[in-house]
């Protein structure tokens, strides 16, 4: 009798680490890649400069991809800063239509379809004011609606994405004091 129970036992324990080792072994899926990445081409800007975020949309899906909409906003810090000034500039990329408004405010249809995996991006820079009052803790900072529709328009995704859109408004001289502590 206990060779019989051992041997269930065994039997069961195989069964299982073979199961186990199947979904391991499963290929990587486009879920994996994030629908929604952000970056700015640098991480503090000052009065007079100019920045620029890039937005880029990964179609995370097994289909394709037939209508992409994002806005970017300002946070709410952001905005209740009246001396922290800046203005949309341009907008380019893969897109049918940007539009802003509010000269911060804007939003963007991505050209389409877009195959699985695939992705497009836009980039949208702002001018930082001559007369802005950048300083210590002084951030401009967005963050991002996404929604998209895939599977022949029959099933949707949408949520905010807040990463990467942290530019810190520095004033010259505060630049340059870091630049010498470097050394």
């Amino acid at each position: 009798m206990r060779r019989s129970l051992f041997g269930r036992l065994g039997l069961s324990a195989t069964l299982a680490s073979v199961v186990a080792l199947m979904g391991l072994a499963q290929p990587a899926s486009a879920a994996d890649t994030p629908p929604m990445t952000v970056t700015v081409d640098k991480a503090s800007a000052t009065p007079g400069s100019t920045v620029s975020i890039t937005l880029k949309f990964t179609n995370d899906q097994t289909t394709n991809t037939q209508f992409v909409y994002q806005s970017i906003q300002p946070t709410w810090s952001t905005s209740q800063d009246p001396a922290l000034k800046y203005a949309f500039a341009s907008c380019t990329g893969d897109v049918t239509s940007c539009n802003v408004t509010g000269k911060q405010s804007g939003s963007m249809n991505y050209a389409v379809p877009i195959l699985p995996g695939a992705s497009r991006t836009v980039t949208l820079t702002y001018n930082v004011a001559a007369d802005s009052a950048c300083g210590p803790s002084r951030r401009i900072e967005f963050y991002t609606y996404l929604y998209y529709e895939y599977q022949g328009g029959q099933a949707k995704k949408d949520g905010v994405h807040s990463v990467g859109t942290d530019i810190a408004c520095k004033t010259p001289a505060a630049l340059g004091k870091t630049v010498r502590a470097g050394r």
